[in-house]
C-alpha cells in the first residue's frame, strides 16, 4: 500500500457568497491549489473526489463529480461525489488516499464545496435535518441544533456543569478566527458576552452555535515517488479511517459517547503508528462547545467530564496541550458542511508547514483532523505528519 502525500492545499474565504456560484467557488479553490504547485500540470490528475453534503437540496445540482470536474478544468477525469453529511470531506480524503495506496492514481484532487446561503432559513433547516434519522427524529421536528442541545443538557446534569463551563470553546475559536483572513467571524468574544447571549435551543445560545456558510477547499494528494520530486516540505497523510454509528440519537447505548469518533481515531492513529500523545494540533467538529467536548473525550484526549475544565485552563489555545480550532473552527471560521473536512486539512497543512501565522502551534509535526456527519453517525479521521 503506497503512502499519500499532500503536495498542495488551498481554500476560499468562508462567507455568505450570494453573488457566487458553487462552481465559481470550486474553481477558485482548485486554481489556487495548482497555482501553488506550478511543477505539476492538471493533466496528470488521475481522479477527482468531490465532497458535498447538500448539492441537490440547496444548490439544485446533482451529479457533482462530472459537473465540477468540467467547471474546474478537469473535464474527462474520473470524478466522484462523496456524501456523508458533515463528514463528506473526511470521507472523500479517505477515498482519495485509497486510490493512491492501491496504485490506481499517482495524483488525486480532493475538492470540498458547499453553497448553502441562497435559501431561506426553513429550507436550510430542512436540508440539515436530512443528516439525522428522518423517520425517528426529523419527522418530529428535531434539528441538529436541538439534538446537540439535548446532549449538552444531559452532560451538564451528569457532570454538574453550568452553562458558563462551555464558554472557553467559542471564546478560543473567535480569538483564533480574528487572526484568520478567511474566517466568517473575525472578531473576539469573551465569557461575559457568552453569558448574555440569547438562546437558540436552550442551553445552546447564539455565541455557542456555528453558522453554515459557503466555501470551497482543495487538497492535492500525490504518490511518494511524485511528492519527492517536488520542492517544499513533505507532508504525509499517515493514516485515515472512517467509522459509523446509528444516526438515531435515541438508539445509542450512551448518547454522550461518540463511538464512531473514537473508533475512527483509534484506527487512523494505528495506521499512522502513532498515539494521541504524538498529536500537537487538532481540527475537530466543533459547531458547539458540547460537540468539541464530546469529540475530545470520545477520542481519548480527556477523561469523561473533564474537557471543559481543561479548556478553561487554556488547553485548547494554540499554546495549550490540545490546540483546537486554530483557524476558528466550525464556530468562527464557519461551518462549510460537506467541505469542512477539507478545510480542516488545509489548516493542518499550514500548521505543519509553519505557515499559520499568529496562531501557529510551536514545533507542530503531527496533526489530527476529524469531521462528523450529523451527530457522529459518520466519523472520518485523518492523521497528517510533517517529515
Amino acid at each position: 500500500m503506497r503512502p499519500s502525500y499532500i503536495v498542495s492545499a488551498a481554500a476560499t474565504a468562508v462567507g455568505e457568497h450570494y453573488a457566487r456560484s458553487l462552481s465559481d467557488l470550486a474553481s477558485e479553490a482548485v486554481r489556487s491549489a495548482f497555482a501553488a504547485l506550478p511543477e505539476v500540470s492538471p493533466e496528470r490528475v488521475g481522479a477527482l473526489f468531490v465532497a458535498n453534503a447538500m448539492g441537490e437540496a440547496l444548490a439544485s445540482q446533482g451529479q457533482l463529480g462530472a459537473y465540477l470536474a468540467n467547471a474546474v478544468g478537469l473535464r474527462g477525469v474520473p470524478a466522484f461525489r462523496v456524501e456523508a453529511a458533515g463528514a463528506s470531506g473526511g470521507v472523500a480524503l479517505h477515498q482519495a488516499a485509497q486510490a493512491i495506496a492501491t496504485g490506481q492514481c499517482d495524483l488525486v484532487v480532493v475538492l470540498g464545496a458547499e453553497k448553502v446561503t441562497d435559501r431561506l432559513e426553513g429550507a436550510l433547516e430542512a436540508a440539515l435535518a436530512l443528516h439525522t434519522d428522518a423517520e425517528a427524529e426529523a419527522i418530529h421536528g428535531l434539528t441538529l441544533t436541538s439534538q446537540w442541545a439535548l446532549l449538552m443538557r444531559r452532560y451538564m446534569h451528569e457532570y454538574n456543569y453550568g452553562l458558563e463551563a462551555f464558554a472557553p470553546f467559542p471564546v478560543n475559536a473567535h480569538a483564533n478566527a480574528a487572526k484568520n483572513p478567511q474566517a466568517l467571524y473575525r472578531f473576539a468574544i469573551n465569557a461575559d458576552k457568552y453569558r448574555k447571549a440569547g438562546m437558540v435551543a436552550s442551553p445552546l445560545n447564539m455565541l455557542d452555535c456555528s453558522t453554515v456558510a459557503d466555501g470551497a477547499a482543495c487538497v492535492i494528494l500525490a504518490a511518494e515517488s511524485l511528492a519527492r520530486e517536488l520542492p517544499g516540505p513533505l507532508i504525509r497523510l499517515a493514516g485515515t479511517a472512517v467509522a459509523t454509528d446509528t444516526p438515531s440519537l435515541g438508539a445509542r447505548r450512551n448518547p454522550l459517547d461518540l463511538e464512531a469518533a473514537r473508533a475512527s481515531a483509534h484506527v487512523a492513529l494505528g495506521r499512522a503508528h502513532l498515539g494521541l500523545s504524538n498529536v500537537q494540533v487538532f481540527e475537530l467538529s466543533d459547531p458547539h462547545g458540547i460537540a468539541a467536548t464530546l469529540a475530545l473525550e470520545s477520542i481519548g484526549s480527556y477523561d469523561r467530564g473533564e474537557a471543559p475544565r481543561h479548556a478553561a485552563d487554556g488547553a485548547i489555545a494554540p499554546t495549550g496541550r490540545t490546540p483546537l480550532a486554530t483557524a476558528g473552527g466550525y464556530k468562527a471560521r464557519g461551518d462549510i458542511v460537506g467541505a469542512s473536512g477539507v478545510y480542516q486539512v488545509v489548516e493542518l497543512v499550514r500548521q505543519l508547514r509553519g505557515e499559520a501565522g499568529p496562531t501557529q502551534v510551536a514545533d507542530a509535526r503531527v496533526g489530527l483532523a476529524q469531521t462528523l456527519g450529523g451527530l457522529g453517525a459518520t466519523a472520518a479521521t485523518a492523521v497528517i505528519v510533517a517529515e
